[in-house]
């Protein structure tokens, strides 16, 4: 099997096992993933997505250590929680990247290798796994990795004070989790430490989700010794996390500007090797600036650069442009509910205003999706007909339509649902006959951003509807995230983005107990579906793949959430980077970069 570990840009190396919520919808500068072809001939923008190579080789003699300056186009300030267990968006996810806790390689197919930190052996007839730890691992800060540091992340998830949004149903597969997070046991059962290497661990079930890091399988280690004096209800604000995380990565942080920058330095403990760089310095930069940044050769690497002004960098000589597609997909999704924080599951209204999937299905059908991705992505977005991204190819499924443009479908759905124009003025009442509006969340972003959002908003009233936007403008990242969550009476429907992680499992996105299910969209059925997908029948390939069929033409037809995009990262690498692969098959690793000049290349 060819190794293949995600790259510095795919930062879902970073999120292995956990996802994270992108820029998207309108606004699209993405971030967690790509791929794909390594021809190197640059022809227009037409086709970008389709000639961008994944690697570029530069000549000259590398310098000896020498920084790498790294670019993080965000809108935003990056809110700095630096703990696997705890933070929930991309951009942390990124800036983990560089000091990353993750304790697995992955390979074909994005499942676990045995070439990271740990060995991932799995028994399914006894529903148990067990994981052995290299020896002589150590943390940044010199102290070993201990078996104890791989159990603490349970402990910290489980905890009855535990303030993030991983302690799902997935996680709740582990044997004893649950009478550890209600106070019925001081420790988790099914964790158990067999000697100094090595961890078992058991389960409820087994599926085929666990040799992807699912079924509550976690794949980072946290350190103990810096942690557990700190209880977990702090953990989200202390130093330990904010400013002097203890990690296993190739680099170490080093100096943190809230929000703006961090320096990272070398770490001489790493178990891979002694990184050829001495320090990495990642810094944040609005997407407006980004093209001038890297003209004027302000950074080596960019990440995060948005699809919409590839036209402004497409010809510059200091660069090479990378490409790929991303393990991510932008969507169009609905609110149907609330989650309920005690009970730790979702709950769907049945008198909501959007449950009704014939609106649903209306507004998803009115949207020229096709003629934004012409017209404002230079070929590196086209349209999504699933929730499954391409890249997992074994469950994709390109066969399946989803919702098209159509936007005399949709004037019939609203017709036929009742949702008619009473008074005349072109804007459809709803099935009482009073005035309807529904209220539209996206993030804020460049002039294109504002473009796209209003070019929809025109869409939507060509077939009679007539939507405003939350808060009368598009929001700040952050914000619009915090109003998601909390499912924010003003939001009947939000533009964003997911990061899938290597699992392509849905039940941490749509689970009944799923934090991040935003669309609060529980059903039997769904539940079922769900169940199949990482059930033990599905350890067969062929059933499997017919279960994610099932779910995806289910989500399709129930439209609560309608994608739009599948994506192509862009990646900006300055020429003085002596040689920078992005595949996910022998991707560049953050050790192994050099630099052929001591200054980039402007």
């Amino acid at each position: 099997m060819k190794k293949r570990s995600l790259s510095l840009l795919a930062l879902l190396f970073a999120a292995l096992l956990a996802l994270a919520a992108c820029s998207g919808g309108g606004t699209d500068s993405s971030k967690d993933t790509g791929k794909k072809d390594d021809s190197t001939e640059k022809e227009d923008s037409k086709d970008a997505s389709a000639v961008l190579p994944m690697k570029i080789e530069n000549d000259g003699e590398a310098v000896k250590g020498g920084t790498l300056q790294y670019g993080m186009v965000t809108d935003s300030p990056f809110q700095g929680v630096f703990s696997w267990e705890l933070y929930d968006d991309a951009y942390d996810s990124t800036v983990m990247g560089f000091a990353t806790n993750s304790l697995f390689d992955t390979g074909e197919d994005f499942l676990i290798t045995d070439e990271g930190i740990g060995k991932l052996e799995v028994d399914a007839d006894s529903n148990k796994a067990t994981i052995t730890i290299r020896k002589d691992v150590k943390w940044s800060d010199g102290e070993p990795l201990k078996i104890e540091d791989l159990i603490y992340p349970y402990e910290i998830i489980a905890d009855k004070d535990y303030p993030g949004v991983r302690y799902d149903g997935d996680f709740r597969n582990i044997v004893g989790v649950e009478e550890f997070h209600d106070g019925k046991a001081d420790t988790i059962s099914g964790l158990k430490k067999i000697d100094d290497t090595t961890l078992e661990i058991s389960f409820k079930k087994l599926s085929p989700a666990i040799y992807s890091g699912g079924d509550g399988l976690w794949g980072y280690a946290a350190p103990k010794h810096q942690l557990e004096s700190i209880a977990v209800a702090d953990l989200l604000a202390s130093d330990a996390v904010r400013k002097n995380p203890v990690t296993l990565g190739a680099f170490k942080f080093e100096k943190i500007v809230p929000g703006e920058s961090v320096q990272f330095t070398k770490n001489e403990h790493y178990w891979r090797g002694e990184p050829k760089l001495d320090k990495i310095v990642l810094q944040t930069v609005p997407s407006s600036s980004a093209a001038t940044a890297i003209k004027s050769g302000k950074f080596d690497i960019v990440d995060s650069f948005p699809a919409t002004q590839y036209d402004n960098v497409k010809d510059l000589k200091n660069i090479d442009l990378l490409g790929r597609p991303e393990l991510a997909y932008s969507y169009l999704s609905f609110k149907l509910g609330k989650y309920d924080k005690e009970a730790k599951l979702n709950v769907t209204d049945e008198n909501a205003k959007m449950n009704d999937k014939d609106l649903r299905q209306a507004i998803g059908y009115a949207m020229d999706i096709e003629s934004v991705t012409k017209e404002f992505y230079q070929g590196l977005r086209v349209r999504g007909n699933s929730l499954i991204p391409p890249v997992f190819a074994s469950f994709y499924d390109d066969s399946l339509e989803g919702i098209t443009y159509d936007a005399e479908k949709a004037k019939t759905l609203l017709e036929e649902a009742g949702y008619k124009d009473v008074d005349g003025d072109g804007i459809r009442e709803d099935k009482d006959g009073k005035p309807f509006t529904i209220n539209l969340a996206s993030m804020s972003g460049s002039d294109t951003d504002e473009a796209i959002v209003e070019y929809y908003r025109q869409n939507w009233k060509d077939v009679g509807l007539d939507v405003q936007l939350t808060t009368g403008r598009l929001i700040e990242f952050q914000s619009f995230y915090d109003k998601v969550k909390a499912d924010d009476p003003e939001i009947d429907m939000f533009m964003a983005a997911w990061g899938t992680g290597t699992n392509p499992s849905p039940a941490g996105l749509y689970g009944k107990d799923a934090e991040f299910n935003f669309a609060r969209i529980v059903t039997d059925d769904l539940t079922k579906m769900l169940a199949d997908i990482d059930s033990k029948e599905a350890m067969d390939a062929d059933y499997r793949a017919k279960a994610f069929r099932t779910w995806q033409e289910y989500m399709a037809d129930q439209a609560t959430t309608i994608p739009t995009y599948f994506r192509t990262e862009i990646v900006p690498v300055n020429k003085r980077v002596k040689t920078y692969n992005i595949d996910y098959i022998d991707a560049t690793k953050l050790h192994e970069i050099e630099l052929v000049a001591d200054t980039p290349v402007k």
